[in-house]
């Protein structure tokens, strides 16, 4: 999305903010990179991507543009994309890699854009609250082109999605916050908790140091901006690298307080699972079992977009300025909303039925399930990604880590080579447990989720061992000798 500072002027020409020297010292760089961008101001014209005019009042003054496949039909899901700043709907189009699923998966894409007449660096207004209130401003634009893109394409209601990038993610936030009612998910990509910030000053206290609420009060923004009465939530997916310096890892957390509260679950996960691209996702099931937070962490990753380009099934986009080429987010985000479900490959054959974990070792997982008419063969994916193919009804996957949760689904494949849909996922939870070590500053290691702050000192998650003031300074190594307990191995630590 570009990097998502508000501008130095407030939204549609209001007068200079002040107060804002010392960012304005650290960005000056990277903003002398992006002027030309802004001063010409973005522009949608990609292939495919075609844009739409008279989709209401449009308080906000955005520019909506869409792409869907060919025959699409009724009933079928809708996305929404939210550029970040500098960018355009084109330039998400291009790279996000969100294209390659509406036409796999069958869905119709909305790309909403904004201009250097709303902000100077083109960024939504994420932190403006008259463009973050239900019914008001660029939150309302957003709606209408909701409305408009359902009336259009017959899209299910019940099956309407957002996502977004850093300014683009803010916005995401916001309007999961705003319209629970019209959002059965959500994706925030580098983004901030929702209502987090109110004017510009208290934006740029977000990015880079964000409060330490409590989750309750964090939800209560939720809840304060919802409908009243509001008791069902989105489902929301969290994406944030460990290297991020524009929007700081620990948003990340915030936002997992925020909306694990909002669910009334706990911040705890329910499982962790090793992704590819060094990423480690944290799920939080809510009452039934179900997925309701889900948190990618991307080891190393700054600032943007998590990308993978490539062939694969899993892989996704196109590299570029904040595209980073780790882990394909758009697609983990759409299996995680279940937009995979009812047509996932080309094939017609039905998910298989009854996966079961049978075993599990150290390094193991053995799996079964029903056999399905018509299929030559069976795909087994763990964590989204095609480990085995196999001829018979049972698979067991080797070479795993011990004492790991891990993701699995299967689809059937007919004798043409298509894959059908995937199955309901199980969890498989490997025995034992490898202790390993980790150095890094004090923050580092609450943003790690490996020690916790109170009253502005780090303690050691686990065994609470005192490792002084919550800063960058001070380092410590910490070792985990048991799920979530960590001590502290300053003199020395073999994992």
């Amino acid at each position: 999305m570009g990097q998502p500072y508000p501008p130095l002027r407030s939204p549609r020409g209001g007068r200079l903010v002040r107060g804002v020297r010392r960012w304005v010292t650290a960005a000056a760089g990277a903003l002398a990179l992006t002027a030309g961008l802004v001063a010409a101001g973005p522009q949608a014209s990609a292939a495919g991507l075609t844009q739409v005019t008279g989709f209401g009042t449009n308080p906000g003054n955005l520019s909506m543009y869409e792409y869907a496949p060919t025959g699409l039909s009724a009933g079928r899901p809708l996305v929404i994309a939210l550029h970040g700043c500098t960018q355009s709907a084109s330039d998400y189009y291009d790279h996000s890699g969100w294209p390659k699923f509406a036409d796999l998966y069958g869905f119709a894409l909305v790309l909403p854009q904004t201009s250097s007449a709303n902000n100077s660096n083109s960024c939504f207004n994420w932190f403006q609250p008259g463009d973050t209130t239900r019914g008001q401003g660029e939150a309302l634009s957003i709606k209408q082109m909701v409305d408009k893109a359902v009336a259009q394409y017959g899209s299910d209601t019940g099956r309407v999605y957002i996502t977004g990038l850093s300014a683009g993610a803010g916005m995401t936030a916001d309007m999961l916050a705003a319209y629970p009612d019209v959002f059965a998910g959500g994706s925030i990509d580098s983004g901030l908790p929702a209502y987090c910030a109110n004017d510009t000053s208290s934006a740029y206290t977000c990015m880079y140091s964000p409060p330490d609420r409590t989750p309750a009060q964090w939800g209560d923004l939720v809840r304060s901006a919802a409908p009243a009465g509001t008791t069902s939530w989105p489902r929301v997916a969290i994406w944030q690298g460990t290297s991020d310096t524009t929007v700081a890892p620990a948003n990340a957390t915030e936002l997992r307080d925020q909306w694990t509260n909002v669910w009334g679950i706990g911040q705890t996960p329910s499982r962790t699972e090793s992704l590819t691209g060094g990423t480690t996702l944290s799920v939080y099931d809510d009452g039934a079992g179900r997925p309701a937070v889900e948190v990618y962490s991307i080891s190393g990753m700054a600032h943007g977009l998590a990308v993978d380009p490539g062939s694969g099934a899993d892989q996704c986009g196109s590299t570029g300025t904040y595209y980073l080429d780790t882990i394909c987010s758009s697609y983990h985000t759409a299996r995680f909303w279940g937009l995979d479900g009812g047509g996932t490959g080309t094939g017609a054959l039905p998910a298989p039925t009854g996966l079961t974990v049978t075993g599990t070792t150290d390094t193991t997982a053995s799996l079964t399930w029903n056999a399905v008419d018509g299929a030559a063969s069976y795909q087994v994916f763990r964590g989204g990604t095609k480990v085995g193919t196999t001829a018979s009804t049972g698979y067991t996957d080797t070479g795993l880590a011990t004492g790991t949760a891990y993701r699995y689904t299967v689809a059937a494949v007919d004798s043409s080579g298509a894959a059908g849909a995937a199955s309901a996922a199980v969890t498989a939870t490997t025995t034992g447990f490898t202790p390993t070590c980790d150095t890094a500053s004090n923050y580092d290691h609450t943003v790690a989720g490996r020690a916790y702050q109170s009253g502005g000192y780090t303690y050691a998650k686990g065994s609470q061992q005192a490792m002084g003031l919550w800063n960058t300074f001070t380092t410590h190594t910490l070792k985990q000798t048991s799920p979530g307990y960590y001590v502290i191995a300053d003199s020395g630590c073999t994992a």
